[in-house]
């Protein structure tokens, strides 16, 4: 599945944010900052990679059931979507 480019765009945005995100808990690590605050953050990246898990999995679902290959049935294509999502932790 090829993302349309306005999605591919807001999922590379959020995915320099949660990259951005995840040096800031390095750098609080290295500096001896309180663990609470050192999670909060990791709160803060989890919920962004959630989100862009969402993202990316609404234009899955979308473009699976559009554009079902020779290869593969809307029924497949939707089932390969619920077993990731099953591995995904909430």
């Amino acid at each position: 599945m090829v993302l349309p480019p306005q999605a591919q765009e807001e999922i590379l945005t959020r995915m320099r944010r949660i990259e951005g995100q995840a040096r800031g808990v390095q750098r609080m690590v290295r500096e001896g900052r309180d663990c609470l605050e050192i999670l909060t953050q990791l709160a803060s990246l989890r919920s962004a990679a959630y989100g862009a898990s969402v993202l990316l999995t609404k234009h899955y679902a979308i473009q699976c059931l559009q554009n079902a290959d020779d290869h593969e049935s809307p029924e497949q294509a939707v089932q390969g979507l619920v077993d990731v999502l099953l591995r995904t932790p909430h």
